[in-house]
């Protein structure tokens, strides 16, 4: 029995999810697919520069698990560049996720963000209180 895929942690929600050649109708095209998590592997790898190690904290997964996908990921575009295909990304194993963090102070009810991966706060940078919680978003 094949484990179930762990859903990757995506910071990014594509507004444009379709590539085509230019000048070929879309009905002549072959079609390849990217998933939502493959797309993003590529913006933190390859747009972003980020590191391996670091990526694949960000997206919740083992380095060599962001290695398979940022390499699926590089044969899907290039097939479709070098083939003239149309890229269509949608679908996969991922959830959006929000790049900060809200916290609320039980003290002073103070309010602040903190950013994704540094870990939790000490405590309120406004009245120094360790007693706050984190404002869990429903997506």
């Amino acid at each position: 029995m094949v484990r179930p895929q762990k859903n990757r942690m995506v910071a990014f929600d594509p507004d444009i999810s379709y590539f085509k050649p230019r000048g070929i109708p879309l009905i002549d095209l072959e079609e390849v697919q990217i998933t939502i998590d493959e797309y993003e592997a590529l913006r933190l790898s390859d747009l972003m520069d980020m590191p391996y190690e670091e990526a694949a904290n960000s997206m919740g997964v083992s380095r060599a698990t962001f290695g398979r996908i940022v390499r699926r990921a590089r044969k899907t575009v290039a097939d479709a560049l070098i083939n003239g295909k149309a890229i269509n990304i949608q679908g996969g194993s991922f959830r959006i996720i929000d790049k900060k963090r809200i916290f609320i102070c039980n003290n002073c009810n103070n309010k602040w963000e903190e950013p994704r991966g540094t870990g939790s706060p000490d405590n309120c940078p406004l009245c120094n209180h360790k007693d706050f919680y984190r404002i869990m978003k429903k997506n």
